[in-house]
C-alpha cells in the first residue's frame, strides 16, 4: 500500500514540533513526530490495524491511537491517506486547525 501524507496531516506534525519548542523541550517534540511517522509507516503492510474513527463509523476512516494523539487516515484499495494528527482527548473535526 502506498502512503500518502496530506498538507494538514503535515502541518499537525509541525504544529507538534512547534508546540513543545514553544514549551522549551524541542527534542519531545522531534521524538513525538518520528514515532508517529514510524507507526504511520506500519500502515503499508497492516491497513487494517487502525479501528474506525467512533465519530464517523465510517469503515474506511480509520484510525491508530499514538498517546496522547490520534492519526486518523482515509484507507482506499491501494493507498492511505493520512489526514490528520490529532491530540486524543479532542473530538476530531476535520476542518479544525491543527494539533495542539
Amino acid at each position: 500500500m502506498k502512503i500518502l501524507i496530506s498538507d494538514s496531516a503535515f502541518n499537525d506534525l509541525e504544529a507538534i514540533k512547534e508546540y513543545y519548542l514553544r514549551e522549551a523541550v524541542p527534542q519531545v517534540g522531534v521524538e513525538f513526530v518520528i514515532k508517529i511517522i514510524s507507526h504511520i509507516e506500519t500502515l503499508e503492510n497492516n491497513p487494517e490495524i487502525g479501528r474506525k474513527v467512533p465519530e464517523f463509523n465510517e469503515k474506511n476512516i480509520r484510525e491508530l491511537i499514538h498517546p496522547p494523539f490520534r492519526i486518523v487516515y482515509l484507507k482506499e484499495e491501494k493507498t492511505i491517506h493520512v489526514i490528520r494528527i490529532w491530540r486524543s482527548e479532542r473530538l476530531l473535526n476535520l476542518t479544525d486547525t491543527p494539533a495542539n
